[in-house]
């Protein structure tokens, strides 16, 4: 599990750090709502899901290569229940902007779930 996960972390860490900043940018000088979650909140979340969801990924496909797709769909469900769960008390705020919230979050879930798909995608296809 090691070599691949510090080379997943080679390309995570940069990619996360820039996205980021562009975000930090964007919302710190153009957004003039009020968001209940920070930039910071928001790529915690981002980052430590990913991390968990490919940690266990590598963990089961070392030991049950057949079943790591199937593991990363259940995943990227229990993500998505996740990510609502985290955003429901910001939807129940009646002072935030509720869109800019939303797309302050879902905009690099997104872009954090393709990366992860590319890379469990290259793992799963590493087996055949």
């Amino acid at each position: 599990m090691g070599r691949p996960f510090l080379n997943f972390l080679k390309v995570f860490v940069p990619f996360s750090l820039i996205l980021f900043f562009i975000q930090y940018y964007i919302t710190s000088n153009y957004v003039e709502a009020t968001l209940y979650y920070s930039t910071v909140a928001n790529y915690s979340f981002h980052i430590l899901a990913t991390l968990i969801v490919y940690g266990i990924l590598l963990i089961i496909n070392l030991n049950f290569q057949d079943k790591t797709g199937f593991v990363f769909m259940g995943l990227g469900l229990l993500k998505m229940f996740a990510a609502v769960l985290f955003l429901l008390p910001a939807l129940l705020n009646d002072e935030v902007s509720i869109f800019v919230q939303v797309i302050a979050f879902f905009a690099p879930y997104f872009i954090f779930l393709i990366f992860e798909t590319t890379f469990a995608v290259k793992l799963i296809n590493r087996n055949k």
